[in-house]
């Protein structure tokens, strides 16, 4: 099962594993990119988000635009 917060992104499966990052850089609030203690949680929420999209690919799903 796929990450809701990755469906949330809205991204076709052709996206660049950049286009991911930025998606899910914008997705998070300001505050929280700002807070320096949240890095850590940060790096993992990208990761996740690139690790779906990868899976995604993998399985050759369709775009969903």
């Amino acid at each position: 099962m796929t990450d809701p917060a990755y469906h949330r992104l809205g991204l076709s499966a052709t996206a660049s594993p950049y286009a991911v990052l930025r998606a899910a850089v914008r997705a998070l609030h300001p505050d929280t990119r700002a807070v320096r203690g949240f890095r850590a949680a940060r790096r993992r929420f990208y990761r996740q988000m690139l690790c779906a999209h990868a899976a995604r690919q993998a399985a050759g799903d369709e775009p969903s635009g």
